[in-house]
């Protein structure tokens, strides 16, 4: 396994090692809810409904490395996909690198603090209901903020 290299965030996407990709994620867990995709439009929403394997509380996979196991259909973001996932928010450290952006200022590896996420209002942590309990995802359509504003229930 690659070790870290010093300010790695700062490479192309491409130019990552494996634990370097790991670590660029930010933990805000918002790839792990449902999204609600209208057939229509392509138009998609977000919910917070956490797959079951997310914890509520950190708004990490409770078993990231066997995950797939228990949740066929997780998505595991690589390089070739980081453009052709719609849904990846503007915050998330693999879409602003694949755009050639900076981290945001309150990224864990810019401020070696993990919970700045959850300061900065993008992080799920408490903030989500089990998929096993929610019923209709279009009962559970969020709006989650950019980093500055948190985020808003949609009007239902």
């Amino acid at each position: 396994m690659g070790a870290l290299r010093d300010r790695f965030w700062e490479l192309p996407l491409a130019k990552l090692n494996q634990e370097e990709w790991e670590a660029l994620c930010d933990g805000c867990g918002r790839c792990c809810l449902h999204k609600v995709e209208y057939e229509d439009t392509g138009e998609i929403e977000e919910t917070n409904v956490a797959c079951t394997l997310l914890d509520f509380r950190t708004a990490r996979c409770k078993d990231y490395k066997n995950r797939k196991a228990f949740v066929p259909d997780c998505l595991r973001l690589t390089l070739k996909l980081v453009d052709k996932v719609p849904w990846l928010p503007d915050t998330c450290a693999y879409r602003r690198r694949a755009d050639n952006r900076p981290l945001p200022g309150w990224h864990y590896l810019l401020t070696g603090d993990r919970e700045a996420v959850i300061r900065a209002g993008v992080s799920v942590a408490g903030r989500v209901i089990s998929e096993d309990e929610a019923g209709p995802l279009e009962h559970h359509i969020v709006e989650w903020g950019d980093g500055e504003d948190g985020w808003e229930e949609a009007a239902a």
